[in-house]
């Protein structure tokens, strides 16, 4: 039986609670979605009563990941039908819900449902749920993406703002990319919903631009600098990594992967050069596309391309090397960033499973998360180091990918919102 929303069980005391002055982390993956935080010192072990310095169940199930926007942590979830672990409910009684918890003692300060627009698909597979998509902060409003049921604008507060339609179509895979903001512009993927990149005025929900033909694409879109200034909107399709104007929807440019089925890794930039990676079908891979060009790109900006890939998780670049985990062999890669060659290729575990959250690096550590084998902490650099493996006592699963926050770790599982810290 769910345990009452709100509830902070109480397996440390308040007076060692550590304090949490950090940097903002407002969306996906933390500043410009390349899931590296400078905060210090972090922990590298934990268990159900070590360095827990709060655990706060949800008021539904999800597999959304946390922001953070100053004091206040915001994440999304579900119930009513669907939830894992509990009787399949009814699609009529199926809602969603916005929480807003805080950071420093984990206390949920509001909630907020949104009513589902159905129908809705009857389930989705491996338990992903109807609330996976990360919501994004200008640090003023929050904007949450619930697939179907739209994208809402809400104050910090809890004020539902407006709410805009991008599209009614369903997938068994459910949705998952999250939205990005670029300047006073909210930019959806909504490739499940309206197979369509769709931009917002973030101040009203009326449409700017829209882009068609985004098909099979639950990756997060990128907003990277590229040579001359110019900020270019990188999203993964089915045999094509694409480049947009942010400010028009106009392609730019466009690469050609050999990855022929759905992309759903988000990627990530340094200094003019896209990593990708991926691969359902085709030809599996990770790859580098320098930025700035015009058109098919393929023989001049592609600068490298590998079979070593992840269909699930997303990479993360760090002093000239870029880091993945295989969802299901959860086999964790480190690779030059300049060349692609593969500097280790090393099993994590014991009993890892899968790998279905990203993972985040700060203090010099990378933490893969996994669905049920608990999370692996390993050491940032050219050669393999795994510190720890630290599980919670908690048999829910781990979909979400952490933030960091506060020399704080945030992990949500399918129940609970958990802050791990050094004591």
């Amino acid at each position: 039986m769910r345990l009452a929303a709100g509830l902070v069980l109480a397996a440390v005391a308040a007076t060692a609670r550590p304090a949490c002055a950090g940097e903002g982390w407002m969306r996906f993956r933390g500043p410009n979605g390349s899931a590296v935080s400078s905060e210090t010192p972090l922990p590298t072990t934990w268990s159900a009563t070590e360095n827990v310095v709060w655990k706060t169940a949800m008021p539904g199930a999800g597999t959304s990941s946390p922001i953070v926007v100053g004091e206040r942590v915001f994440l999304t979830s579900f119930s009513g039908h669907g939830v894992p672990g509990e009787p399949s409910g009814s699609m009529n009684r199926l809602k969603r819900t916005v929480v807003c918890v805080g950071r420093k003692d984990g206390k949920i300060l509001w909630t907020r449902d949104v009513k589902a627009r159905l129908p809705e698909q009857e389930r989705t597979r491996d338990n992903h749920g109807y609330a996976s998509s990360t919501p994004v902060s200008d640090g003023e409003r929050l904007y949450v993406f619930f697939g179907k049921g739209g994208v809402s604008a809400f104050d910090l507060e809890g004020k539902q703002l407006w709410r805009g339609d991008v599209g009614s179509g369903l997938s068994g895979w459910g949705s998952a990319a999250s939205p990005v903001l670029h300047g006073e512009t909210l930019i959806v993927n909504a490739s499940v919903e309206g197979k369509a990149l769709v931009a917002l005025n973030k101040a009203t929900g009326k449409r700017r631009w829209l882009v068609r033909d985004i098909r099979e694409a639950w990756n997060t879109p990128l907003l990277a600098a590229a040579p001359g200034g110019r900020t270019e909107l990188v999203v993964a399709v089915p045999r094509h990594v694409r480049a947009y104007d942010p400010a028009t929807g106009e392609e730019l440019w466009s690469c050609q992967t050999g990855i022929t089925w759905y992309m759903v890794p988000s990627m990530v930039a340094h200094k003019g050069v896209v990593y990708c990676i991926g691969g359902r079908s085709g030809t599996a891979a990770s790859m580098a596309i320098r930025q700035g060009g015009r058109g098919d790109v393929t023989a001049t900006h592609r600068l490298w391309k590998t079979d070593k890939w992840s269909n699930v998780s997303s990479p993360i670049y760090h002093d000239g090397r870029l880091y993945f985990a295989h969802e299901k062999r959860a086999v964790a890669y480190c690779l030059n960033a300049g060349t692609g060659e593969v500097l280790y290729e090393r099993q994590l575990g014991p009993r890892a499973g899968q790998v279905y959250a990203s993972p985040v690096l700060a203090d010099g550590k990378i933490y893969y998360v996994t669905r049920r084998g608990g999370t692996f902490v390993v050491a940032a650099g050219p050669e393999f180091k795994q510190l720890a493996h630290n599980t919670l006592d908690d048999r829910s699963t781990f979909n979400a990918s952490p933030a960091v926050s506060g020399r704080c770790l945030l992990l949500r599982s399918d129940r609970f919102l958990y802050c791990i810290g050094k004591r």
